[in-house]
Protein backbone atom coordinates (compact mmCIF):
# COMPACT_ATOMS: atom_id res chain seq x y z
CA UNK A 1 0.00 0.00 0.00
CA UNK A 2 2.73 2.35 0.92
CA UNK A 3 4.53 1.51 -2.31
CA UNK A 4 1.45 2.08 -4.55
CA UNK A 5 1.19 5.36 -2.94
CA UNK A 6 4.81 6.20 -3.19
CA UNK A 7 3.84 6.06 -6.87
CA UNK A 8 0.74 7.31 -7.57
CA UNK A 9 2.49 10.64 -5.93
CA UNK A 10 5.23 10.39 -7.74
CA UNK A 11 2.53 10.41 -10.88
CA UNK A 12 1.30 13.40 -9.70
CA UNK A 13 4.23 15.48 -8.98
CA UNK A 14 4.97 14.41 -12.38
CA UNK A 15 1.83 15.82 -14.09
CA UNK A 16 1.99 18.66 -11.67
CA UNK A 17 5.68 19.44 -12.87
CA UNK A 18 4.72 19.21 -17.06
CA UNK A 19 1.95 21.57 -16.40
CA UNK A 20 4.09 23.88 -14.51
CA UNK A 21 6.64 23.63 -17.54
CA UNK A 22 3.77 24.01 -20.05
CA UNK A 23 2.45 27.35 -18.23
CA UNK A 24 5.74 28.48 -17.87
CA UNK A 25 6.51 27.94 -21.70
CA UNK A 26 3.64 29.86 -22.94
CA UNK A 27 4.05 32.76 -20.48
CA UNK A 28 7.36 32.61 -21.77
CA UNK A 29 6.20 32.94 -25.66
CA UNK A 30 3.80 35.34 -24.46
CA UNK A 31 6.18 37.47 -22.79
CA UNK A 32 8.83 37.31 -25.43
CA UNK A 33 6.20 38.81 -27.93
CA UNK A 34 4.91 41.37 -25.11
CA UNK A 35 8.26 42.61 -25.16
CA UNK A 36 8.67 42.66 -28.86
CA UNK A 37 5.59 44.77 -28.91
CA UNK A 38 6.70 46.91 -26.37
CA UNK A 39 10.22 47.40 -27.76
CA UNK A 40 9.23 48.24 -31.48
CA UNK A 41 6.46 50.60 -30.67
CA UNK A 42 9.37 52.58 -28.54
CA UNK A 43 11.77 51.94 -31.38
CA UNK A 44 8.95 53.62 -33.39
CA UNK A 45 10.84 57.39 -33.78
CA UNK A 46 13.86 55.35 -34.55
CA UNK A 47 12.43 52.97 -37.17
CA UNK A 48 11.02 56.05 -39.10
CA UNK A 49 14.42 57.47 -38.71
CA UNK A 50 15.45 54.60 -40.22
CA UNK A 51 13.53 54.80 -42.92
CA UNK A 52 14.07 58.37 -43.56
CA UNK A 53 18.14 57.91 -43.82
CA UNK A 54 16.90 54.60 -47.12
CA UNK A 55 15.21 57.18 -48.54
CA UNK A 56 18.11 59.73 -48.28
CA UNK A 57 19.97 57.07 -49.77
CA UNK A 58 17.52 56.15 -52.77
CA UNK A 59 16.75 52.95 -50.91
CA UNK A 60 13.24 54.03 -50.56
CA UNK A 61 10.68 55.04 -53.37
CA UNK A 62 9.91 59.16 -52.06
CA UNK A 63 6.46 59.18 -54.06
CA UNK A 64 5.22 55.88 -52.25
CA UNK A 65 7.32 56.82 -49.17
CA UNK A 66 4.14 56.31 -46.76
CA UNK A 67 2.79 53.36 -47.95
CA UNK A 68 5.95 51.63 -45.78
CA UNK A 69 4.03 53.33 -42.93
CA UNK A 70 0.47 51.41 -43.82
CA UNK A 71 -0.76 54.17 -45.58
CA UNK A 72 -1.96 53.32 -48.68
CA UNK A 73 -1.93 54.60 -51.79
CA UNK A 74 -4.72 53.04 -54.23
CA UNK A 75 -8.15 52.30 -53.39
CA UNK A 76 -9.36 48.73 -52.12
CA UNK A 77 -11.02 47.28 -54.98
CA UNK A 78 -14.30 45.08 -54.56
CA UNK A 79 -14.80 42.05 -54.09
CA UNK A 80 -12.03 39.43 -52.37
CA UNK A 81 -8.01 39.96 -51.66
CA UNK A 82 -4.81 37.97 -51.73
CA UNK A 83 -1.83 39.79 -50.13
CA UNK A 84 1.25 38.47 -51.88
CA UNK A 85 4.71 39.64 -50.67
CA UNK A 86 8.09 39.10 -52.17
CA UNK A 87 10.95 40.62 -49.88
CA UNK A 88 12.85 41.39 -53.18
CA UNK A 89 13.97 41.26 -56.85
CA UNK A 90 14.22 37.55 -57.12
CA UNK A 91 10.80 36.73 -54.71
CA UNK A 92 8.97 38.99 -56.78
CA UNK A 93 9.39 37.72 -59.92
CA UNK A 94 8.48 34.42 -58.58
CA UNK A 95 5.26 35.08 -57.44
CA UNK A 96 4.11 37.07 -60.74
CA UNK A 97 3.91 34.07 -62.08
CA UNK A 98 2.07 32.71 -59.41
CA UNK A 99 -0.31 35.32 -59.34
CA UNK A 100 -1.46 34.28 -63.28
CA UNK A 101 -1.74 30.71 -61.90
CA UNK A 102 -4.08 31.77 -59.23
CA UNK A 103 -6.04 34.06 -60.74
CA UNK A 104 -6.92 31.33 -63.16
CA UNK A 105 -8.04 29.55 -59.60
CA UNK A 106 -9.81 32.12 -58.32
CA UNK A 107 -10.80 35.01 -61.19
CA UNK A 108 -12.80 37.13 -59.27
CA UNK A 109 -9.92 38.02 -56.55
CA UNK A 110 -7.75 40.93 -56.92
CA UNK A 111 -3.66 40.54 -56.07
CA UNK A 112 -2.03 43.03 -53.98
CA UNK A 113 1.70 42.82 -54.50
CA UNK A 114 3.67 43.82 -52.09
CA UNK A 115 7.87 44.38 -51.55
CA UNK A 116 10.25 46.08 -49.85
CA UNK A 117 12.77 47.39 -52.28
CA UNK A 118 12.73 49.76 -55.08
CA UNK A 119 14.37 47.55 -57.13
CA UNK A 120 11.62 45.09 -56.77
CA UNK A 121 9.12 47.69 -57.17
CA UNK A 122 10.53 48.88 -60.48
CA UNK A 123 11.05 45.73 -61.74
CA UNK A 124 7.54 44.46 -61.18
CA UNK A 125 5.85 47.42 -62.23
CA UNK A 126 5.64 46.72 -65.85
CA UNK A 127 4.46 43.23 -65.72
CA UNK A 128 1.61 43.25 -63.00
CA UNK A 129 -1.69 41.79 -64.87
CA UNK A 130 -4.65 44.05 -64.67
CA UNK A 131 -5.82 41.94 -61.72
CA UNK A 132 -2.92 43.00 -59.30
CA UNK A 133 -1.65 46.52 -57.97
CA UNK A 134 1.92 46.77 -56.24
CA UNK A 135 2.21 48.07 -52.74
CA UNK A 136 5.17 48.59 -50.55
CA UNK A 137 5.55 46.27 -47.55
CA UNK A 138 4.08 48.48 -44.07
CA UNK A 139 7.58 47.93 -41.58
CA UNK A 140 6.66 45.46 -38.65
CA UNK A 141 4.90 48.07 -36.38
CA UNK A 142 1.44 47.63 -34.89
CA UNK A 143 0.51 50.63 -35.99
CA UNK A 144 1.32 50.49 -39.46
CA UNK A 145 0.30 46.67 -39.93
CA UNK A 146 -2.84 48.16 -38.54
CA UNK A 147 -3.57 50.74 -41.35
CA UNK A 148 -2.74 48.30 -44.08
CA UNK A 149 -4.66 45.62 -42.92
CA UNK A 150 -7.87 47.66 -42.00
CA UNK A 151 -7.61 49.00 -45.68
CA UNK A 152 -6.96 45.95 -47.83
CA UNK A 153 -8.63 43.67 -45.62
CA UNK A 154 -7.46 40.67 -47.41
CA UNK A 155 -9.00 37.39 -47.11
CA UNK A 156 -5.51 35.33 -47.45
CA UNK A 157 -2.08 36.23 -47.40
CA UNK A 158 0.69 34.34 -49.20
CA UNK A 159 4.62 35.37 -48.18
CA UNK A 160 7.37 33.79 -49.41
CA UNK A 161 10.95 32.74 -48.51
CA UNK A 162 11.86 33.92 -44.95
CA UNK A 163 9.57 37.20 -43.78
CA UNK A 164 9.04 36.38 -40.44
CA UNK A 165 7.16 39.79 -38.74
CA UNK A 166 5.73 38.98 -35.63
CA UNK A 167 3.70 42.25 -35.33
CA UNK A 168 2.09 41.36 -39.12
CA UNK A 169 1.95 37.97 -38.13
CA UNK A 170 -0.35 38.37 -34.65
CA UNK A 171 -2.49 40.85 -36.27
CA UNK A 172 -3.05 38.41 -39.02
CA UNK A 173 -3.82 35.49 -36.44
CA UNK A 174 -5.89 38.26 -34.56
CA UNK A 175 -8.35 38.42 -38.02
CA UNK A 176 -8.22 35.18 -38.83
CA UNK A 177 -6.66 36.00 -42.01
CA UNK A 178 -5.17 32.48 -42.93
CA UNK A 179 -1.44 33.03 -44.21
CA UNK A 180 0.47 30.94 -46.74
CA UNK A 181 4.55 31.01 -46.42
CA UNK A 182 5.92 29.72 -50.13
CA UNK A 183 9.46 28.73 -50.60
CA UNK A 184 10.21 28.70 -47.09
CA UNK A 185 14.53 29.21 -46.33
CA UNK A 186 16.00 28.96 -43.20
CA UNK A 187 19.70 28.69 -43.06
CA UNK A 188 21.53 26.10 -40.09
CA UNK A 189 22.81 30.36 -38.54
CA UNK A 190 18.74 31.22 -38.52
CA UNK A 191 17.79 28.19 -36.64
CA UNK A 192 20.17 28.43 -34.06
CA UNK A 193 19.12 31.66 -32.96
CA UNK A 194 15.24 31.34 -33.21
CA UNK A 195 16.05 27.87 -31.51
CA UNK A 196 16.92 30.06 -28.41
CA UNK A 197 13.27 31.49 -28.02
CA UNK A 198 11.41 28.58 -29.40
CA UNK A 199 8.46 29.21 -27.68
CA UNK A 200 8.16 32.79 -29.46
CA UNK A 201 9.26 31.12 -32.89
CA UNK A 202 6.27 28.31 -32.19
CA UNK A 203 4.12 30.91 -31.24
CA UNK A 204 4.38 32.95 -34.38
CA UNK A 205 4.82 29.95 -36.87
CA UNK A 206 1.04 28.93 -35.40
CA UNK A 207 -0.12 31.85 -37.62
CA UNK A 208 0.95 30.18 -41.05
CA UNK A 209 -1.81 27.49 -41.86
CA UNK A 210 0.79 26.14 -44.32
CA UNK A 211 4.22 26.39 -45.02
CA UNK A 212 5.97 24.98 -47.99
CA UNK A 213 10.05 24.99 -47.53
CA UNK A 214 12.39 24.85 -50.47
CA UNK A 215 14.29 21.82 -49.42
CA UNK A 216 13.84 19.35 -46.88
CA UNK A 217 16.52 20.63 -44.48
CA UNK A 218 14.22 23.60 -44.42
CA UNK A 219 10.86 21.67 -44.04
CA UNK A 220 12.85 19.53 -40.92
CA UNK A 221 14.13 23.33 -39.70
CA UNK A 222 11.12 25.07 -39.74
CA UNK A 223 8.92 21.47 -38.35
CA UNK A 224 11.28 21.56 -35.38
CA UNK A 225 10.50 25.24 -34.36
CA UNK A 226 7.01 24.70 -34.49
CA UNK A 227 5.30 25.26 -38.29
CA UNK A 228 2.21 22.58 -37.74
CA UNK A 229 2.02 22.17 -41.67
CA UNK A 230 5.77 22.05 -43.26
CA UNK A 231 6.26 20.19 -46.27
CA UNK A 232 8.38 20.62 -48.80
CA UNK A 233 7.70 20.30 -52.96
CA UNK A 234 10.94 22.35 -54.36
CA UNK A 235 11.45 25.39 -55.16
CA UNK A 236 9.49 28.31 -56.65
CA UNK A 237 12.12 29.72 -58.26
CA UNK A 238 12.41 27.23 -60.38
CA UNK A 239 8.85 27.91 -61.65
CA UNK A 240 9.56 31.73 -62.53
CA UNK A 241 9.34 33.15 -65.92
CA UNK A 242 12.47 34.17 -67.54
CA UNK A 243 13.21 37.83 -66.90
CA UNK A 244 11.69 40.08 -69.67
CA UNK A 245 14.14 41.19 -72.48
CA UNK A 246 13.45 43.90 -74.47
CA UNK A 247 14.06 42.74 -78.17
CA UNK A 248 14.62 45.77 -80.30
CA UNK A 249 17.10 47.00 -77.47
CA UNK A 250 18.63 43.60 -77.43
CA UNK A 251 19.03 44.07 -81.52
CA UNK A 252 20.90 47.30 -80.65
CA UNK A 253 22.90 46.27 -78.12
CA UNK A 254 24.29 43.15 -80.50
CA UNK A 255 25.22 45.18 -83.19
CA UNK A 256 27.03 47.09 -80.40
CA UNK A 257 29.14 44.23 -79.17
CA UNK A 258 29.20 42.69 -82.49
CA UNK A 259 32.30 40.06 -82.86
CA UNK A 260 33.08 40.77 -79.21
CA UNK A 261 33.21 38.26 -76.44
CA UNK A 262 31.34 39.54 -73.37
CA UNK A 263 30.67 38.47 -69.84
CA UNK A 264 28.31 39.76 -67.34
CA UNK A 265 28.86 40.10 -63.65
CA UNK A 266 25.26 40.08 -62.15
CA UNK A 267 23.41 41.62 -59.10
CA UNK A 268 27.71 42.67 -57.89
CA UNK A 269 28.31 43.97 -54.25
CA UNK A 270 30.60 45.79 -52.89
CA UNK A 271 34.07 44.70 -53.53
CA UNK A 272 33.03 42.60 -56.70
CA UNK A 273 33.35 45.81 -59.12
CA UNK A 274 36.90 45.82 -58.62
CA UNK A 275 37.30 42.04 -58.85
CA UNK A 276 35.42 42.56 -61.83
CA UNK A 277 37.78 45.16 -63.34
CA UNK A 278 40.59 43.01 -62.21
CA UNK A 279 39.50 40.15 -63.97
CA UNK A 280 39.00 42.19 -67.12
CA UNK A 281 42.53 43.36 -67.08
CA UNK A 282 43.76 39.85 -66.55
CA UNK A 283 41.51 38.23 -69.46
CA UNK A 284 41.79 41.13 -71.99
CA UNK A 285 45.79 40.20 -71.98
CA UNK A 286 44.28 37.52 -74.47
CA UNK A 287 40.94 38.47 -75.17
CA UNK A 288 41.60 42.68 -76.24
CA UNK A 289 38.14 43.26 -77.52
CA UNK A 290 36.70 41.77 -74.28
CA UNK A 291 33.50 43.23 -73.26
CA UNK A 292 33.02 43.67 -69.41
CA UNK A 293 29.58 44.21 -68.39
CA UNK A 294 29.02 45.49 -64.72
CA UNK A 295 25.29 45.44 -63.31
CA UNK A 296 25.21 46.46 -59.88
CA UNK A 297 22.88 44.81 -57.39
CA UNK A 298 21.45 48.48 -56.61
CA UNK A 299 21.98 50.75 -59.31
CA UNK A 300 21.96 53.79 -57.21
CA UNK A 301 25.72 52.56 -56.38
CA UNK A 302 26.55 54.18 -59.97
CA UNK A 303 28.71 57.13 -58.78
CA UNK A 304 31.07 55.02 -56.69
CA UNK A 305 31.43 52.43 -59.09
CA UNK A 306 32.33 55.36 -61.69
CA UNK A 307 34.94 56.31 -59.20
CA UNK A 308 36.41 52.91 -59.04
CA UNK A 309 36.46 52.37 -62.73
CA UNK A 310 38.46 56.32 -63.10
CA UNK A 311 41.14 54.71 -61.18
CA UNK A 312 42.22 52.33 -64.03
CA UNK A 313 42.94 52.69 -67.44
CA UNK A 314 40.16 51.38 -68.52
CA UNK A 315 37.75 53.17 -70.74
CA UNK A 316 33.55 53.07 -69.92
CA UNK A 317 30.72 53.80 -70.87
CA UNK A 318 27.01 54.04 -68.54
CA UNK A 319 23.54 53.06 -69.23
CA UNK A 320 21.65 54.96 -67.10
CA UNK A 321 23.65 58.17 -69.10
CA UNK A 322 22.32 56.74 -72.01
CA UNK A 323 26.05 56.32 -73.13
CA UNK A 324 26.79 53.59 -76.40
CA UNK A 325 29.30 50.91 -76.80
CA UNK A 326 31.96 51.95 -78.69
CA UNK A 327 34.90 50.17 -79.87
CA UNK A 328 36.93 51.09 -77.27
CA UNK A 329 34.60 50.49 -74.39
CA UNK A 330 36.28 48.24 -71.85
CA UNK A 331 33.35 48.22 -69.22
CA UNK A 332 29.78 48.74 -69.77
CA UNK A 333 28.36 49.88 -66.26
CA UNK A 334 24.30 48.65 -66.58
CA UNK A 335 22.68 51.18 -63.73
CA UNK A 336 19.33 50.91 -64.21
CA UNK A 337 16.55 49.44 -63.32
CA UNK A 338 14.72 46.39 -64.50
CA UNK A 339 16.98 45.36 -67.37
CA UNK A 340 19.05 42.47 -66.39
CA UNK A 341 17.44 40.57 -68.27
CA UNK A 342 18.41 42.07 -71.06
CA UNK A 343 21.86 41.77 -70.15
CA UNK A 344 22.06 38.10 -69.32
CA UNK A 345 20.47 37.59 -73.00
CA UNK A 346 23.23 39.67 -74.43
CA UNK A 347 26.08 37.75 -72.63
CA UNK A 348 27.52 34.73 -73.18
CA UNK A 349 28.86 34.40 -69.85
CA UNK A 350 27.81 35.54 -66.28
CA UNK A 351 29.16 35.94 -63.10
CA UNK A 352 26.79 35.39 -59.88
CA UNK A 353 27.27 38.53 -57.71
CA UNK A 354 26.87 38.13 -54.18
CA UNK A 355 28.71 34.49 -54.39
CA UNK A 356 32.20 36.77 -53.94
CA UNK A 357 31.62 39.12 -51.32
CA UNK A 358 29.72 36.97 -48.96
CA UNK A 359 26.26 37.94 -49.07
CA UNK A 360 25.41 34.04 -50.32
CA UNK A 361 24.75 34.47 -53.80
CA UNK A 362 22.03 35.60 -56.02
CA UNK A 363 19.87 33.14 -58.46
CA UNK A 364 21.65 31.33 -61.05
CA UNK A 365 18.12 30.01 -62.79
CA UNK A 366 17.94 33.88 -64.08
CA UNK A 367 20.71 33.66 -66.49
CA UNK A 368 20.28 30.17 -67.56
CA UNK A 369 16.83 30.79 -68.35
CA UNK A 370 18.51 33.01 -70.83
CA UNK A 371 20.81 31.28 -72.08
CA UNK A 372 23.98 32.29 -70.46
CA UNK A 373 26.55 30.01 -68.82
CA UNK A 374 26.55 30.55 -65.10
CA UNK A 375 29.51 31.23 -62.87
CA UNK A 376 29.79 31.91 -59.02
CA UNK A 377 32.19 31.64 -56.17
CA UNK A 378 32.28 29.91 -53.47
CA UNK A 379 29.54 31.87 -51.21
CA UNK A 380 26.22 30.36 -52.60
CA UNK A 381 24.15 30.24 -49.34
CA UNK A 382 21.21 31.75 -50.02
CA UNK A 383 20.58 29.33 -53.06
CA UNK A 384 22.81 26.09 -51.58
CA UNK A 385 20.77 23.80 -53.06
CA UNK A 386 20.27 25.30 -56.70
CA UNK A 387 23.92 25.80 -56.61
CA UNK A 388 24.42 22.04 -55.71
CA UNK A 389 21.69 21.16 -58.85
CA UNK A 390 23.52 22.96 -61.26
CA UNK A 391 26.81 21.72 -60.45
CA UNK A 392 25.75 17.97 -60.04
CA UNK A 393 24.11 18.37 -63.93
CA UNK A 394 27.51 20.68 -65.23
CA UNK A 395 25.01 23.55 -65.92
CA UNK A 396 27.15 25.92 -63.50
CA UNK A 397 31.28 25.87 -62.28
CA UNK A 398 32.44 26.92 -59.07
CA UNK A 399 35.36 28.94 -58.50
CA UNK A 400 37.24 29.54 -55.17
CA UNK A 401 39.50 32.95 -55.90
CA UNK A 402 39.55 35.21 -58.95
CA UNK A 403 42.37 33.56 -60.20
CA UNK A 404 40.78 30.58 -61.70
CA UNK A 405 37.92 32.43 -62.43
CA UNK A 406 40.08 34.30 -64.99
CA UNK A 407 41.07 30.90 -66.29
CA UNK A 408 38.21 29.95 -66.74
CA UNK A 409 36.70 33.27 -68.55
CA UNK A 410 39.71 33.25 -71.29
CA UNK A 411 38.92 29.62 -71.97
CA UNK A 412 35.36 29.91 -72.76
CA UNK A 413 35.97 32.43 -74.81
CA UNK A 414 38.35 30.46 -76.86
CA UNK A 415 36.51 27.04 -76.49
CA UNK A 416 33.04 27.83 -78.02
CA UNK A 417 31.69 23.75 -77.74
CA UNK A 418 32.62 24.11 -73.76
CA UNK A 419 30.55 27.33 -73.71
CA UNK A 420 27.56 25.79 -75.35
CA UNK A 421 27.54 22.62 -73.50
CA UNK A 422 27.36 24.64 -70.31
CA UNK A 423 24.76 26.69 -71.51
CA UNK A 424 22.61 24.15 -73.02
CA UNK A 425 22.60 21.87 -69.67
CA UNK A 426 21.30 25.27 -67.21
CA UNK A 427 18.42 25.80 -69.63
CA UNK A 428 17.32 21.89 -69.77
CA UNK A 429 17.78 22.28 -65.71
CA UNK A 430 15.67 25.42 -65.54
CA UNK A 431 13.42 24.01 -67.77
CA UNK A 432 12.89 20.29 -66.01
CA UNK A 433 12.35 21.78 -62.57
CA UNK A 434 9.79 24.65 -63.76
CA UNK A 435 6.82 21.93 -63.35
CA UNK A 436 7.20 22.52 -59.43
CA UNK A 437 4.37 25.63 -59.84
CA UNK A 438 2.02 22.49 -60.44
CA UNK A 439 2.50 20.76 -56.96
CA UNK A 440 2.56 24.37 -55.47
CA UNK A 441 -0.80 25.00 -56.86
CA UNK A 442 -2.56 21.55 -55.94
CA UNK A 443 -0.87 22.93 -52.08
CA UNK A 444 -2.63 26.13 -51.92
CA UNK A 445 -5.79 25.23 -54.27
CA UNK A 446 -7.61 24.36 -50.76
CA UNK A 447 -7.14 27.42 -49.43
CA UNK A 448 -8.07 29.84 -52.56
CA UNK A 449 -11.30 27.79 -52.79
CA UNK A 450 -12.16 27.75 -49.12
CA UNK A 451 -11.40 32.07 -49.16
CA UNK A 452 -12.03 32.64 -52.67
CA UNK A 453 -14.27 31.06 -54.44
Amino acid sequence: MISLYRFREKIDIFIVSALFLVIVFFLWAFMVLILYRWLTWAATPLVRIGLCLRRWRGLEDVARFRERLGYPSAARPSGKVIWCHAASVGEAVSLLRLIVRMHDAAPAATFVLTTGTVTAAQTVRSRLPPYALHQYVPVDLAASVRRFLDHWRPELAVWIESELWPNTLAALRARNIPCILLNARMSERSFRHWSFVKGFVRQMLSGFCLCLAQTEADRARFAALGATSAKCVGNLKYAAAPLPCDAALLDVLKTQTKGRPVWLMASSHPGEEALALRLHEQVSHEKKNLLTIIAPRHPSRGDDIVALIEKTNLSYARRSKNKPIKAETDVYLADTMGEMGLFYALSPVTVVGGSFAGTGGHNPIEPAQLGSVVLFGPSMENFSEIAAEFLHAGAAMAFEDEVSLAKALGRLFSDDTERAALAKAARLLAERKGSIMDAILAEIAPWLKDKIS
